[in-house]
């Protein structure tokens, strides 16, 4: 219950900080890029933390499309802008997600098993 709060809330802080026209300094002064593989990252492992039955390429679709969502209503905010880039890294940040995710659970499998 606790991952599914936490994943509803990142989704939340996310759209709001791809949206706002608040300039948050802290967040600016990482690297654009950085930020969008961090946020999906983070999204993707509690995504899957939340929804363990979902097939990993639903969640990968879905936190995509939710990406290039940000991408589009940016395009029609004056003070942000469309950015493939930006969708390139939220995919590179899920697919590393994936890559630690079934890491840690394959160690958890093999650590189970004399």
């Amino acid at each position: 219950m606790i991952y599914k709060f936490l994943f509803y809330l990142a989704l939340m802080v996310i759209e709001y900080l791809a949206t706002t026209s608040v300039h948050i300094k802290v967040i600016e002064s990482i690297w654009d890029k950085a930020n969008h593989f961090i946020a999906f990252f983070t999204l993707y492992i509690l995504f899957s933390l939340s929804y363990k039955d979902l097939k990993t390429l639903i969640k990968v679709i879905l936190l995509l499309l939710f990406g290039i969502q940000i991408e589009i209503v940016q395009y029609f905010l004056p003070y942000r802008d469309f950015s493939l880039l930006d969708v390139i890294a939220d995919f590179i940040g899920i697919i590393l997600g994936v890559l630690v995710y079934d890491i840690i659970n394959i160690k958890k499998v093999l650590g189970n098993n004399p």
